[in-house]
């Protein structure tokens, strides 16, 4: 028999499709260094650190959305390795309990700390869920499992209807709005991202050059850091967000809030009455005045914890009226 006429195996050696690769775990960790970067920074917005509220920066809301797709692809990824050489159940039931009883202890924390912005359906909730989804898809050809992804990705843009938006169908993404929340990640589009994830790691697999990149092994500091940080991915995420905040709420009882974050609230408002009868460039010094003269009375504080009364009200006024005045013309 000729060796052209030999068909190769779609799968590379037992021990290359079953062992652990450091290189997934390098990329697993380099997307949790960019969620601790990215919740960091949330966390300086958040208690007023910063003046920067980076939910309102395009960029920022991107980074968090590839930080996001990048978990989910790899959760594809290891889907596929973790059952190479067959449906292993008793390993996936033990990283459902796990993946679930986590997603279930964030949307508690969140509860009590942000009763009104909880986490009820977040990367975890997922995660979870999609494991459960995919599981058709696992032998099924690449090309299918990249259409039931396209047709994913899609959905949010062709399916949307107001009947999805009882809240108990939030889980799926395709109301009409978007609920109140800290962390949104609902099976449609993001299942999409785990399907190509899946797709990805069978065409992997079906590649004898897999096996060189399976077989890399980390031989410096920081990519050892990186796999460390890959395989202990989940107790990272559960508890980095309680040293963070914790850490960074014993500076602000130091240093106290920055001050152009801690007047936003109020400059949002007063630019938004001043703009119905003057320019923005009038508005925002204006308004910067109102500010710095409201700092040094007894106003302010009545201010930043909204609880001015109308006649605290009329002397906002007449304080805005005195920087109008002091105003040099244009």
């Amino acid at each position: 028999m000729r060796h052209s006429d030999v068909k190769a195996d779609p799968f590379p050696p037992e021990p290359i499709a079953v062992r652990r690769w450091d290189a997934i775990d390098v990329a697993r960790g380099v997307a949790i260094l960019a969620m601790i970067v990215y919740h960091f920074s949330w966390d300086l917005s958040f208690l007023q650190l910063i003046a920067t509220n980076i939910l309102q920066v395009p960029a920022w809301r991107w980074f968090a959305r590839g930080i996001a797709g990048s978990f989910l692809i790899l959760s594809g990824v290891g889907l596929v390795l973790a059952h190479a050489k067959g449906f292993n159940g008793k390993s996936f039931l033990t990283r459902l309990i796990k993946v679930g009883g986590a997603a279930l202890a964030v949307t508690v924390a969140t509860y009590v700390a942000f009763p009104e912005s909880y986490i009820f359906f977040g990367i975890l909730h997922c995660i979870a869920v999609s494991g459960v989804l995919a599981l058709p898809f696992l032998r099924l050809p690449p090309v299918v499992t990249l259409a039931a992804a396209a047709l994913c990705l899609a959905a949010p843009w062709v399916l949307t209807n107001a009947a999805l938006d009882a809240p108990w169908l939030d889980w799926l993404g395709l109301g009409s709005t978007d609920p109140v929340t800290n962390d949104y990640v609902p099976i449609f589009p993001w299942f999409g991202l785990v399907l190509i994830g899946v797709a990805a790691g069978r065409v992997l697999l079906a590649r004898q050059e897999t096996m060189s990149l399976a077989g890399w092994r980390s031989r410096d500091r920081l990519s050892g850091l990186l796999i460390w940080a890959g395989r202990k991915s989940l107790p990272i995420y559960l508890t980095h967000q309680i040293i963070l905040l914790g850490i960074l709420y014993v500076i602000l009882q130091i240093v106290g809030p920055n001050r152009m974050a801690e007047a936003q609230p109020f400059m949002i408002q007063c630019e938004a009455t001043c703009l119905q009868n003057a320019q923005p460039q009038t508005c925002r010094s204006l308004c910067s005045c109102t500010v710095e003269t409201l700092r040094q009375s007894d106003l302010w504080q009545k201010v930043l914890t909204n609880t001015t009364t109308a006649e605290d009200q009329t002397r906002i006024s007449r304080t805005a009226q005195q920087c109008l005045r002091q105003r040099p013309p244009s």
